[in-house]
């Protein structure tokens, strides 16, 4: 089979740690090129066949290319997805996905015309402790769900240089890590009937979005979405109440600080969580209260890029649908007007 041969557009967290592996491991892909302006050679020492070049036209232009992977800082998004969709390219973008309803429906007319596969890279489906949570949900473990919490808690309570902490526009955790939390609960709810949202720059001197609180609205469910910059010890990553039971989870997934490290997708461990972090089950039969230990499931970020491959080579949908990624965009602008309205926002 020939290989899909795979532009990179930026080579710093994103492109490093949370694509090139992936694409240098499993078979059917060739990382062929990589734009960056400052990490040339870090790109030489990893990839020594790997052509490095320093503008992205020499990848969105370069007819030898088929799939470029977007991992610049979200400004760029929409402008060099929209060229590479032009030319004829299937494209990766780094989530989130753009930073506009808007930009995100104009992406998606101009690969559903071109005949392209256009996917955002929501890695954190693949998260062990989230695929525990689906499994969980489906088997009705925890019966008629009423109250879903996921948080994403931090303590980085100096104000950085990095891009995301500048005032730009989808700068700030509300796109970072709530484009990840809203993913998750859309994978598990659907879409809600209504947002509201507390999103703030909590922290000293911070210049943009630190802080969010959002309440997505169901029927008789309400799912709890939390991140801040100021937790010291976090609580837990998940905390699930049914009409059966509870279910409690702390830790994060191992698979981010893996990458970090330099450990490749499919080593001994990979996606492993520590049995300390297991989640733990409540809950109670003819008036007994019993608990448990839920094991975590593997990890598997890897079956996202698989996922890309399959959808190139045989035509299936990709594993986060462009559709799928702008509606986690509609919602994270319904949370900022919610906030600055400070009103429950009808999802329409």
């Amino acid at each position: 089979m020939q290989k899909i041969r795979v532009g990179i557009i930026g080579f710093g967290l994103s492109g490093a740690v949370f694509h090139a592996p992936f694409i240098t491991t499993i078979e059917g892909f060739e990382l062929a090129k990589v734009v960056t302006s400052s990490n040339a050679a870090r790109v030489q020492k990893l990839y020594p066949t790997v052509q490095v070049v320093g503008d992205a036209a020499q990848v969105i232009n370069d007819p030898a290319i088929d799939l470029v992977v977007i991992g610049t800082p979200n400004t760029f998004h929409h402008s060099l997805a929209k060229q590479a969709l032009a030319v004829g390219k299937h494209v990766v973008v780094e989530k989130p996905f753009v930073n506009t309803l808007a930009e995100a429906e104009d992406l998606i007319k101009i690969a559903e015309e071109n005949k392209r596969v256009l996917s955002v890279y929501q890695n954190r489906r693949w998260d062990g402790d989230f695929l525990t949570v689906k499994n969980v949900l489906a088997e009705g473990l925890l019966g008629e769900i009423n109250t879903f919490e996921s948080h994403f808690d931090r303590f980085r309570p100096d104000v950085g240089e990095r891009w995301r902490e500048q005032p730009l526009a989808g700068s700030g955790i509300w796109y970072d890590l709530g484009a990840h939390l809203i993913d998750q609960a859309l994978q598990l709810f659907g879409l809600p009937q209504t947002v509201f949202a507390d999103i703030m720059a909590q922290r000293q001197n911070s210049k943009t979005i630190d802080y969010f609180h959002a309440i997505l609205g169901y029927a008789n469910l309400r799912v709890i979405l939390h991140s801040g910059s100021i937790l010291k010890e976090p609580g837990p990553r998940f905390q699930i109440h049914g009409s059966k039971g509870s279910f409690i989870k702390h830790g994060l997934d191992p698979q981010e600080d893996a990458l970090k490290g330099g450990m490749l997708p499919g080593a001994a461990g990979w996606g492993k969580d520590r049995p300390d972090l297991y989640a733990k089950i409540f809950t109670g039969i003819g008036g007994l209260n019993l608990s448990g230990t839920i094991e975590t499931l593997p990890g598997s970020y890897e079956n996202y890029y698989k996922g890309i491959l399959q959808a190139i080579t045989e035509g299936t949908p990709a594993p986060v649908t462009a559709q799928e990624a702008a509606n986690v965009i509609k919602i994270i602008e319904l949370g900022i007007l919610s906030s600055q309205e400070q009103r429950v926002v009808i999802f329409e």
